[in-house]
């Protein structure tokens, strides 16, 4: 077991329950680099942070605040992961229990909102008070919960310039070039040539590629529900837990009723199993869209390049049945804006077009990316100008555009695809169903969780009646907030031992559906920042707190 050092020993005599564990599998004199080449050769930090994520600006922020030296090495330019990219509806749960930065993020928020010129498309008095929370949950640190996306950027980007933040964009990890000794990450490179070392390091990605190129376990897919014992893992058939599912007798096949023309694109011929078997799928991704329908401010929906209204068959078929309802949700953010999400059989959900995203290669997974893109661009132009939809479903479509004062440099698309499941931890303990439903106890919680257990549909397949479904739609709801174990943040012990994971959690599918939501990614995060400062054995590069960072 590493030493610990004698004050830090001392110490954790007053620490809460899980650090004095934490410290013996952290701690270990010596520094970052010490194992092999030069530490001239890598720039060295206290914390790397791999990610750009808001649990990545979270847990920067906080190693700042303790005093620590930290780089955040973001693959992306634009940083706040989906908080910033689209999702301004935020799925909070029990916001009693969004506590430290993540609840800081949103009293920003709601300061941004209180000057008059942060309402340039609508009156204040037009929104009305959809987006604050209740003074008698948050006193006098009121908070707002839903808001644009360019705002939420802003938010994060102060509090990495207030804290001085390092902050390297466009670096995206080399996935062979992480060196592990010892049961330690010692160093890391990315694409770029750059080394980095630290003490500690933190995978704040939303894919867990950091944890997978230093040879940690991970799953990607369903557990069975022997697996863990749970009731809603695997494959879910009769499941109708929302209204994400094709009305009866919708036909899959080219020319209906006759399965020699084969099926109609974005349905699957492999069938999906028995209830309750494991399987590799995952819940589909989308893009969260902002609109909006002021003409000064909307960019209509353009046709694609590639557009091919065969991939829409399917809307058609919905449309000739008894099924009325809207093919998307759109929530009211401010400025006559929308958080436009998923809704009905159909939608911007694109079921099974996403499995080989985890373990793709970089040019990989930017090909799936570019295919949700055109595939969503396509179904917006679809619904808005093919004269085979009806009149009043295409009337109310073109009413609608993108925001053309959001995502400026990327033709007012949101930057990041709502990666909603990749890899998941397989670490020193595995948050289940049972945890969530509070039917047994969380050891050594670091954060709490309170949404639903909500995942997206996984596929989309044909019923032995001949007949197309969706499956995977589950949605089931704790019965109070439920702790996240420190273990869940913590590859196993004989694997690594320096680093943490707030975001692809050890956990099982289902109970990632209601782990994965942005306030508990920062609260995951600062929460796997402070456990790595404190398990800092003998800080090899540590500067000076100032009172910026100790506000």
């Amino acid at each position: 077991m590493p030493r610990i050092a004698p004050t830090l020993r001392r110490q954790s005599a007053r620490l809460p329950a899980f650090l004095p564990a934490l410290l013996a599998v952290l701690a270990g004199c010596g520094g970052a680099d010490t194992a092999s080449a030069p530490a001239s050769r890598a720039e060295s930090f206290d914390v790397v942070i791999y990610g750009g994520t808001s649990a990545a600006v979270a847990a920067a922020v906080q190693v700042r605040r303790m005093g620590k030296s930290v780089v955040v090495l973001s693959p992306d330019r634009h940083l706040g992961g989906m908080t910033a990219s689209g999702l301004g509806w935020t799925d909070t749960g029990d916001k009693s229990v969004i506590g430290g930065l993540a609840r800081e993020f949103y009293h920003r928020i709601w300061l941004h909102y209180e000057a008059p010129e942060a309402w340039r498309w609508q009156e204040r008095s037009e929104y009305g008070n959809r987006g604050q929370g209740t003074p008698a949950v948050d006193g006098e640190q009121r908070t707002m919960w839903i808001f644009e996306p360019h705002v939420a950027e802003q938010v994060f980007e102060d509090l990495l310039a207030e804290h001085e933040i390092d902050v390297r964009r466009h670096e995206r990890l080399d996935r062979g070039s992480v060196t592990v000794a010892d049961g330690r990450i010692q160093r890391l490179a990315t694409e770029s040539g750059k080394r980095f070392s630290a003490s500690a390091f933190i995978d704040a990605t939303y894919e867990g590629d950091l944890l997978a190129a230093a040879g940690v376990s991970y799953e990607v897919g369903r557990e069975g529900t022997e697996r863990y014992g749970e009731q809603w893992a695997g494959v879910q058939k009769d499941a109708r837990h929302h209204w994400h599912f094709f009305p009866d007798g919708v036909d899959p096949y080219v020319t209906p009723g006759d399965r020699s023309s084969g099926l109609l694109p974005r349905i699957s011929a492999a069938q999906p199993g028995p209830n309750g078997s494991a399987d590799h799928r995952i819940q589909a991704y989308c893009f969260r869209l902002c609109l909006t329908r002021v003409p000064e401010n909307l960019v209509p929906f353009a046709k694609p390049e590639g557009y091919d209204a065969s991939q829409y068959e399917l809307i058609l078929r919905v449309l000739d049945t008894s099924w009325k309802a809207r093919f998307w949700k759109s929530d009211p953010i401010p400025n006559s804006k929308t958080d436009t999400n998923n809704n009905g059989p159909f939608s911007t959900d694109n079921i099974g077009m996403n499995y080989d995203y985890p373990e793709a290669s970089y040019a990989a997974r930017e090909a799936i990316v570019a295919e949700h893109e055109k595939y969503q661009r396509g179904l917006l132009y679809f619904l808005a100008n093919d004269q085979r939809v009806p009149e009043d479903v295409r009337v109310e479509f073109a009413q609608w555009g993108l925001a053309s004062d959001e995502f400026t440099d990327n033709g007012n698309w949101p930057q990041q695809l709502y990666i909603r499941e990749s890899r998941r931890l397989l670490g020193e303990f595995v948050m289940t169903e049972h945890e969530c439903l509070a039917e047994r106890p969380v050891p050594e919680p670091v954060g709490m969780g309170s949404y639903a257990m909500d995942s997206h549909n996984v596929q989309r397949y044909v019923t032995p009646d001949g007949f197309v479904q969706n499956e995977g739609d589950i949605g089931v709801k704790p019965p109070r907030p439920y702790g996240i174990a420190f273990g869940a943040l913590m590859p196993k012990r004989q694997e690594v031992t320096n680093l943490l994971v707030p975001v692809c959690v050890s956990s099982s599918h289902i109970a990632y559906g209601s782990i994965r939501m942005e306030p508990v990614f920062m609260i995951l995060g600062q929460s796997a920042a402070t456990a790595a400062v404190l398990a800092l054995p003998c800080s090899h590069k540590s500067i000076r707190t100032t009172a910026t960072t100790q506000r």
